[in-house]
C-alpha cells in the first residue's frame, strides 16, 4: 500500500487531579480508533497523548494528601497511563508536562514571546476559579459562579505577565473564516466566533505568583508559567520544537498537527489561545480541532462530587476491553452528548456483540466444521442473493471511509455492523441446514459458507480500528490472511480450501442484567440514610380557584428526556430543549436560563405538560411546558421523577 503521508494527531493531555473516569477515557479510545484507521489507510501516523501536571489545584490536592506535588502527579499520571494501556490504545508518545525537556522549552517560549513584546508585565484583579485555572470578570459569571464548571470563584489580585491576545485576533478570525474545516463540529466554531472572538479578546494572564507548582519564569523566578501556556505547548515541545531554531526532524516532519482531538469544554483554549500562541511563534496552525461531546452518566456530566462516576477498569472487569470500546465509540453521537449506564452496556453487549456479531461468527465456523470438516471452498454455485450480499460487503469500505473522513466514528461502526447484519440475513435467505440435507446441493452450501467467511473476514478487517482484539480473534478463527485496505472493496480474497478452527471461541457471552446489577451493588453498595426531619422554611402561596376532576384530566403530563438544549439567540432568559417523550420529540422553550446552563439540561428526565397549545416565544416554537418549583427568591428547580422512569411514562 502506498504511503499517504504523515498524520500527526493528539488528544488533550489529561489533568492529573485524580483517576480518569470513563468519560475521560472515551477521548483516548476515540483517538485510538482514528489513529488505527489512518494507519490502516496507509498514513504514517504519530499519535501523542499524556498528562497535564502543573497548577494550583494540584498543589492543593498534594497538600491535602500530605505529599509533594511531584509525588502526587507521579501517582496519578501512572494511573492515567495504566488505563490508557488497559484500553489497548496505540499512542506513540506519552508526554508529562513535568518532563525536563518540556519545561525547558516552555521557559524558552515564554522568553521568546516576552522579547518579542507579545508578553508584558502587569497586575491582575479578578475572580479566579481554581478547578478551571481561569480568571473571570463579574460580567462573565453565570449566577455568580464560574461559567465553565459552575463552581464558586474567589477574588484574586496579583502581579502577572499578560499575553497580547488582541494583536492576533483579526488574523485568527480571518483564518477561521477561510478554513471552515479548522473547528469541528460547526456549532463549536459558531460558539467561539460569536461568544469570544467577535465581541473582542482581552489580554490573557500567562503567569501566577500565588502558588509555586509550575514552571518558573527563568528571568523572574517568583512567577510560574500559567497552566494554558504550559499545557498547550506540549503539542510541539514533545515532538522536538526548539524556540532557539534547532527543532528536530520529528517536529519538521509532523508539524502542523493534522488533528487535535479534545473535549468540547476546552475548545476555547485550543481554538483561540493556542492558534494565537502559534501565530506569535511564527508557526503554522493545526489543520483541525475537533471538540467531541461528553459521555454522561445518569442525569449529567460525570463528577466525583455527584457520585455518578464509572471507571474503565471496573467496566472492563465486567464486559472486557473491546465491549467497552464498542460502547463508548458506537453510542456517542457526533455532536450531542451520549449516555452510559450499566443497563445500556448489558443491552448492547447482548444485542450487538453477542447476537449480531458473536453468534454470526460462531455458527458460520460451526456449520463449516459440521458439513465440510472445517474446509471452506468456493464451488462457484451462485444465486441472485449472492450478488446483493457481495454488493453490501464491498460497498461498506467506501461508506466507512466517508464516515471516518468526517470523524463520524459511531456512524462508521454502524456501517460495519450493517455488514454483519446482512450476513445474518443471508443465512436466513440461503438456509444452509436445508442445503445440507441433499448431496446435490452440497456445492451450493459450500459456496454459501465461503461467501459468509469472506464477508466476515472483510468486516473483521474493517472492525480492527475500533475493536482490535476482537478483529484479530475473528481472523485467527477463520484462518484468514490480512488483506491490504485498498483491496478490501473486492470480493474473493479468502483462499479457497482454507480450514477454519475446529473449536470456535465464544467472542461475547450474553449477560443477565439482574446478575450484573447485583454484582455492581456489591461493589458499590447504595448508601441508605435516614431522611432527617426538614427544618427548612416553608412557603404559602395564594390559592387558585378549585377545579373539577375533569379539568385536571384534560392535562396530559408525561416524563420526558432532554436530548438536546440550546440557548435562544438574543434572549437572556430562554433555553430551547428537544425533549424525547416516548417515541416523539417535542421542542419546548423555557425561561430557565438563569438557573440552568444548556449543557446541564441534557440527559435530565423531567416532568412535561405535553398537550399545551403550541406558542412562539422570542420567535421560537414551543410545544409544551417543563414543570418547575419556585422558592421565595425566584429560584427554580426542574421537577424530576424520584425513581428511574422511562421517557413517555404518564404522570398521574
Amino acid at each position: 500500500m502506498a504511503n499517504k503521508g504523515k498524520f500527526y494527531m493528539t488528544t488533550a493531555i489529561a489533568y492529573t487531579s485524580g483517576k480518569p473516569h470513563i468519560g475521560n477515557t472515551y477521548e483516548i479510545v476515540l483517538a485510538d480508533a482514528i489513529a488505527r484507521y489512518k494507519r490502516q489507510e496507509g498514513y504514517d501516523v504519530y499519535f501523542q497523548t499524556g498528562t497535564d501536571e502543573h497548577g494550583q489545584k494540584i498543589e492543593l490536592k498534594a497538600e491535602e494528601k500530605g505529599v509533594t506535588p511531584k509525588e502526587y502527579v507521579d501517582e496519578v499520571s501512572g494511573e492515567v497511563k495504566k488505563i490508557w494501556d488497559l484500553m489497548n490504545t496505540s499512542y506513540d508518545n506519552f508526554i508529562r508536562t513535568t518532563d525536563e525537556d518540556h519545561e525547558k522549552q516552555v521557559q524558552k517560549i515564554f522568553k521568546k514571546l516576552y522579547d518579542k513584546g507579545d508578553i508584558y508585565k502587569g497586575s491582575y484583579e479578578g475572580l479566579y476559579c481554581t478547578p478551571c485555572e481561569s480568571f473571570w470578570t463579574e460580567s462573565q459569571l453565570v449566577d455568580g459562579k464560574c461559567p465553565d464548571c459552575g463552581r464558586e470563584v474567589q477574588p484574586a489580585k496579583e502581579e502577572a505577565y499578560f499575553f497580547k491576545m488582541s494583536k492576533y485576533a483579526d488574523r485568527l478570525i480571518e483564518h477561521i473564516n477561510t478554513h471552515p474545516e479548522f473547528i469541528q463540529p460547526v456549532s463549536r466554531k459558531n460558539e467561539m466566533m460569536n461568544n469570544f472572538l467577535l465581541p473582542g479578546l482581552q489580554d490573557l494572564c500567562v503567569s501566577r505568583t500565588s502558588f509555586s507548582w509550575g514552571i518558573p519564569v527563568d528571568f523572574d523566578p517568583k512567577h510560574v508559567v500559567y497552566v494554558w501556556l504550559d499545557a498547550l505547548t506540549n503539542y510541539i515541545t514533545k515532538i522536538g520544537y526548539d524556540a532557539d531554531g534547532n527543532s528536530s526532524d520529528l517536529f519538521k516532519k509532523n508539524w502542523p498537527a493534522d488533528l487535535h482531538l479534545i473535549g468540547k469544554d476546552i475548545i476555547r483554549f485550543h481554538t483561540i489561545y493556542w492558534p494565537i500562541f502559534l501565530m506569535a511563534l511564527d508557526l503554522p496552525l493545526p489543520k483541525q480541532v475537533f471538540g467531541h461531546p461528553w459521555l454522561l452518566q445518569g442525569d449529567g456530566k460525570m463528577s466525583k462530587s455527584k457520585g455518578n462516576v464509572l471507571y474503565a477498569d471496573e467496566l472492563v472487569d465486567f464486559f472486557g476491553v473491546d465491549a467497552v470500546r464498542y460502547f463508548v465509540l458506537h453510542e456517542m453521537p457526533f455532536e450531542n452528548d451520549g449516555v452510559i449506564s450499566w443497563e445500556l452496556l448489558v443491552e448492547r453487549l447482548n444485542s450487538d456483540l453477542a447476537n449480531t456479531l458473536g453468534n454470526l461468527v460462531n455458527r458460520t465456523i460451526s456449520m463449516s466444521n459440521k458439513y465440510f470438516d472445517g474446509v471452506v471452498e468456493d464451488k462457484g454455485v451462485s444465486e441472485d442473493v449472492d450478488a446483493d450480499l457481495k454488493a453490501v460487503v464491498t460497498g461498506t469500505v467506501a461508506k466507512v471511509e466517508a464516515k471516518m473522513t468526517d470523524l463520524r466514528v459511531a456512524d462508521a461502526m454502524t456501517e460495519i455492523f450493517n455488514l454483519f447484519k446482512r450476513c445474518n440475513k443471508y443465512i436466513d435467505e440461503t438456509t444452509p441446514w436445508v442445503l445440507a440435507k441433499d448431496e446435490a446441493t452440497k456445492p451450493r452450501l459450500a459456496t454459501v459458507l465461503y461467501n459468509l467467511v469472506e464477508s466476515i473476514s472483510i468486516g473483521a478487517t474493517l472492525l480492527h480500528s475500533f475493536m482490535p482484539e476482537t478483529a484479530e480473534k475473528i481472523l485467527a478463527q477463520l484462518n484468514a490472511k490480512e488483506v491490504a485496505y485498498d483491496e478490501l472493496s473486492a470480493f474473493g480474497h479468502y483462499v479457497s480450501g482454507t480450514k477454519v478452527t475446529d473449536a470456535p471461541e465464544i467472542l461475547f457471552a450474553r449477560l443477565d442484567i439482574e446478575e450484573v446489577m447485583k454484582k455492581v451493588n456489591e461493589l458499590h453498595p447504595p448508601v441508605e440514610e435516614e431522611a432527617p426531619v426538614s427544618d427548612e422554611p416553608v412557603i404559602d402561596i395564594e390559592a387558585k380557584p378549585e377545579i373539577e376532576y375533569d379539568d385536571f384530566m384534560k392535562m396530559q403530563f408525561q416524563v420526558g428526556e432532554i436530548i438536546k438544549c440550546e440557548e435562544v439567540p438574543k434572549s437572556k432568559k430562554l433555553l430551547c430543549s428537544q425533549v424525547k417523550i416516548g417515541s416523539q420529540v417535542k421542542q419546548i422553550v423555557s425561561g430557565i436560563k438563569k438557573h440552568y446552563t444548556a449543557e446541564e439540561m441534557v440527559g435530565k428526565k423531567v416532568m412535561v405538560l405535553v398537550n399545551l397549545k403550541p406558542a412562539k416565544l422570542a420567535g421560537v416554537l414551543s410545544e409544551g411546558m417543563l414543570l418547575c418549583a419556585e422558592d421565595e427568591n425566584g429560584e427554580l428547580a426542574l421537577m424530576t421523577p424520584e425513581k428511574k422512569m422511562p421517557s413517555g411514562a404518564e404522570i398521574c
